[in-house]
């Protein structure tokens, strides 16, 4: 079962605070698997493979849009978080879920990365968005013209599969063979420490997209960064997008989604960060072993 908690806006440091709260707690078997959904308020973050280059932005123009600059240990480079964004921090323990073979009881860094993945195609694939992995990258891609994205017109195959379906192939089918140029619709970095995972990705909904003209976002200057609201021509219900991404964790990580109201509920007691009942998003943590971007 994955607990799911879903706040409102968190500012950067709360967030990096209440990750390491509950990955300790994990890691004492003191919780259960959750999952944070959460807005950030704007911030850029450095992962630990981050070239300072790719904040472009000076100091000066970065107060005056009131963002933050903070170092992280998630993998990756550089990227941006901010409102109209739904950030994930799934804090899970990785034995608890077995490869889809059946060979390992313990999940892969590189196969936790590939669901996570899976999860946010089919979520963009409810909303008729078709996308698609990018060879050698990370994060989810769609393209920037030549397609259709009308609900109801879509190609997409993505969430669409039945539950028992292996997810790498359905997430994977009618999405690989366009030509056109790539944009960027959801970033992933991740950090796992004796199995426990934190930090996680951030889908970019009704995104405000100038803020990625602050940096070079992921040190890729050759592709674009994209929302969900870019891709229809039209504001999304954050809430109906953290709705799907729920459903489609629960179909891709084969687990029941418990929806808990408050971090108090979850816990039983007060962790001391600011708490929102359901009204958009969540986040997860840091520690030292694995990180991937």
């Amino acid at each position: 079962m994955i607990s799911l908690v879903q706040l409102g806006t968190v500012d950067y440091a709360t967030g990096l605070r209440l990750q390491q709260q509950l990955v300790a707690l994990r890691k004492e078997e003191k919780i259960g698997d959750v999952l944070l959904l959460l807005e950030h308020k704007p911030v850029i973050t450095l992962g630990r493979n981050a070239k300072a280059a790719n904040v472009v932005a000076s100091s000066e123009l970065l107060n005056k849009r009131d963002v933050e600059l903070f170092e992280c240990d998630r993998g990756g480079d550089v990227t941006f978080h901010g409102p109209g964004q739904i950030v994930g921090y799934p804090i899970f323990d990785l034995r608890g879920f077995p490869t889809p073979d059946g060979r390992r009881k313990t999940l892969g860094v590189i196969e936790f990365v590939r669901r996570l993945e899976d999860v946010l195609m089919r979520t963009c694939a409810d909303f008729a968005i078709p996308t698609k992995r990018v060879s050698g990258l990370t994060g989810v891609w769609t393209e920037t013209e030549g397609e259709d994205r009308h609900p109801g017109t879509s190609n997409a195959q993505v969430g669409t599969a039945a539950p028992g379906r292996p997810v790498e192939q359905s997430s994977t089918e009618n999405l690989t063979t366009s030509t056109h140029a790539e944009a960027k619709l959801a970033a992933i970095g991740v950090h796992i420490s004796r199995f426990i995972t934190s930090h996680g990705f951030a889908l970019n909904v009704n995104t405000d997209l100038s803020y990625f003209d602050l940096i070079i976002p992921c040190g890729i200057t050759s592709k674009p960064v994209t929302s969900m609201q870019q891709q229809l021509a039209c504001e999304l219900d954050v809430n109906n997008v953290a709705e799907s991404i729920s459903r489609n964790f629960g179909v891709v990580f084969g687990s029941q989604i418990l929806w808990v109201d408050t971090l108090d509920a979850l816990l039983g007691r007060t962790v001391g960060v600011p708490m929102k009942p359901p009204a958009e998003l969540r986040h997860l943590h840091k520690e030292d072993d694995t990180t991937w971007a």
